[in-house]
């Protein structure tokens, strides 16, 4: 039964169990710092996707979640959206579980108006816009980082909301290998296998993994709808006697998934892969300089159009970075081409080539980080030329200011753009070639609690979008509509106390449609999540709850999807050296809820309870 929570009632409670994180070790965290405790403050690991540099968070000037290794082995979660769902700024929709469409929000923006990287490579389709989320392995992965705010200026078009990126190990220390088997629910079989180390200057890290799942239904009484997952993932690097390093790396998944077309069970083959080789060199003792080469492909054949699209990004990318002292300038130049190809002999509008099937993109970009303790200084600058759609000048401005050793306030404006897709320009029948890319400013003040055990983070913010791209009835052009603001508040803490690891996040959005007053669909204003977990010994038990309210399928906001509540149970055995089982129950209390609908009204259920045991070896 799905539940819809009221929107007072989730905010009380919420505002009233955020504290409980932290509050219940503040004595325990103040009486650390009192007795001169300088153990590193392990809450605060470095993160490089928000400034292009490693800054610690509350050095980074911006809203940032920090998902490690330690999270991701946890929760063993099988999808990325399972692990981003709640996250602080984030929401996520689907049409079903197992590999079926999923859309990632983030700060209330759209699913292609956020970048996901992967090591610092653009993962996303050419023609939709936004990246395949429900196809990549998360245990292809070490860690990730969540930037939330507009990074237009660093990373180019579609950087609104904000950033993804995935990272995969680098390798080290001596041969290690790692095997990981195990299934459950819906004839659910999973396995992967990794192989990693160092010898001399080289670092490597090779890994395959295997998904396969009958899956359940996404349509009341329709029929079981599979999925299944291919991945492999190899990365090399090596560092000369000169400091110069060079480094290769290639992720590749592939598949098949099912789902529901018009009641009936059709199938689609994916391919998503990136691919890239990289060179660093510090040219001086305060100057370095990285040249990347990289493509990106995301490739779909529907069997039931007979239809096949293929697109692919290539990138040539160089930064500078010039330190002095405190201080670090980075510049540098990025060249993009967007290539689309396809066919299709069933009956689809599309039936040919796009009228255009190939775009360049060229930029030169710029950041100063500056530090004057206590005052810090961000600020960048970047110029994009594309054929396409023309010029776009982007750029951001934060301030940080230290206000005690524990306690940093933070404020900054940014600017970006979401450039229009093939699809919004070249489609047949929706298809507008006069397009101009959405524009948007967005303002925020943060403030961030450090101790050596704990943490806590506030920000409010408003972005305000114009131009934004709207997709209109059958036969009519794709146009652009008037601005969209988007409000809202993030609150997140965590904690690392003895054998407790605690972690909390509160957000509210208001997206609102301008023009009409109503809310973006599918979008959530209110969410709520909560992680638990204890190690007793030999043995670990966790959990995750995640709360949202209701949201709307359509823009007119006629068709209410109710909210939810989503309770997932964990527990971890190590039964022998370099041994450990796991066992894993998501949706633990059987609740049946939708974020998304069919186009004939119908809702697109997700998975029920499910459980999972899965055998590990290795460290």
């Amino acid at each position: 039964m799905t539940i819809a929570y009221p929107s007072r009632g989730l905010a009380a409670f919420a505002l009233a169990t955020l504290p409980l994180a932290v509050i219940s070790h503040t004595a325990q965290a103040q009486n650390a710092s009192d007795d001169g405790d300088d153990t590193p403050q392990r809450l605060t690991p470095l993160v490089v996707t928000a400034a292009l540099a490693p800054r610690t968070s509350d050095e980074s000037l911006s809203s940032v979640t920090l998902l490690e290794e330690a999270t991701l082995r946890r929760q063993d979660p099988t999808s990325i959206t399972d692990l981003l769902r709640g996250q602080p700024g984030v929401d996520v929709t689907s049409n079903g579980s197992f590999g079926k469409s999923s859309s990632v929000y983030i700060r209330g923006t759209s699913n292609n108006q956020s970048l996901l990287m992967i090591d610092g490579i653009r993962l996303r389709s050419a023609t939709l816009g936004g990246p395949a989320w429900q196809f990549l392995d998360p245990r292809m992965f070490q860690r990730a980082e969540i930037v939330r705010g507009p990074r237009g200026s660093l990373y180019g078009a579609d950087a609104m909301g904000g950033v993804v990126q995935l990272f995969t190990p680098e390798g080290g220390g001596e041969p290690a290998p790692r095997i990981s088997f195990g299934g459950g629910s819906f004839d659910t079989q999973r396995y992967s296998a990794s192989l990693s180390g160092a010898e001399g200057g080289t670092r490597y890290h090779f890994a395959a993994s295997r998904f396969d799942t009958d899956g359940e239904p996404v349509r009341r009484g329709g029929d079981d709808m599979g999925y299944d997952n291919t991945s492999a993932l190899a990365r090399m690097s090596h560092t000369l006697d000169s400091g110069a390093e060079l480094g290769v790396l290639a992720l590749r998944a592939r598949g098949t998934t099912e789902y529901d077309e018009s009641g009936s069970l059709a199938t689609t083959d994916y391919v998503q892969q990136v691919a890239g080789i990289y060179g660093e060199l510090p040219i001086t003792g305060s100057w370095r300089s990285r040249l990347t080469l990289s493509e990106a492909r995301d490739e779909s054949v529907n069997h039931a159009y007979d239809s096949i699209l293929d697109t692919q990004t290539r990138t040539a990318r160089w930064e500078n970075t010039l330190s002095a002292g405190a201080h670090e300038l980075i510049i540098g130049a990025e060249y993009m081409n967007d290539s689309v190809a396809g066919s299709t002999t069933g009956s689809t509008p599309w039936d040919g080539p796009y009228d255009i099937e190939d775009r360049d993109n060229k930029a030169v970009f710029s950041q100063a980080l500056l530090d004057f303790s206590p005052v810090a200084v961000q600020a960048s600058l970047r110029f994009d030329d594309n054929e396409s759609y023309g010029e776009e000048v982007t750029g951001s401005l934060a301030l940080g200011y230290d206000l005690d050793t524990h306690h940093t306030l933070r404020a900054s404006y940014g600017t970006a753009f979401k450039a229009p897709t093939f699809n919004d320009l070249y489609w047949p029948g929706f298809g507008n070639p006069d397009l101009e890319a959405e524009t948007s400013e967005t303002v925020e003040l943060g403030v961030r609690g450090q101790y050596a055990r704990w943490f806590w983070d506030a920000a409010l913010y408003q972005t305000d979008i114009d131009n934004l791209i709207s997709w209109q009835q059958m036969g009519e052009p794709t146009i652009n509509v008037p601005t969209t603001r988007i409000r809202g508040m993030e609150l997140s803490a965590g904690a690392e106390i003895d054998d407790w690891t605690l972690s909390t996040a509160l957000t509210y959005t208001d997206p609102e449609d301008r023009s009409t007053g109503n809310r973006l669909p599918r979008r959530a204003s209110q969410s709520l999540r909560f992680d638990v977990d204890r190690e007793l010994g030999e043995w670990s038990l966790g959990g995750s709850w995640v709360a949202q309210n209701h949201r709307y399928d359509d823009a007119a906001n006629q068709n209410r999807l109710g909210g939810f509540g989503l309770l997932n149970l964990r527990a971890g055995w190590e039964f022998a050296p370099m041994w450990s089982a796991r066992l894993t129950v998501e949706n633990a209390l059987d609740k049946e809820y939708t974020t998304a609908k069919f186009f004939d009204g119908d809702d697109y259920i997700n998975a029920g309870r499910s459980a999972f045991l899965s055998v590990h070896f290795g460290q």
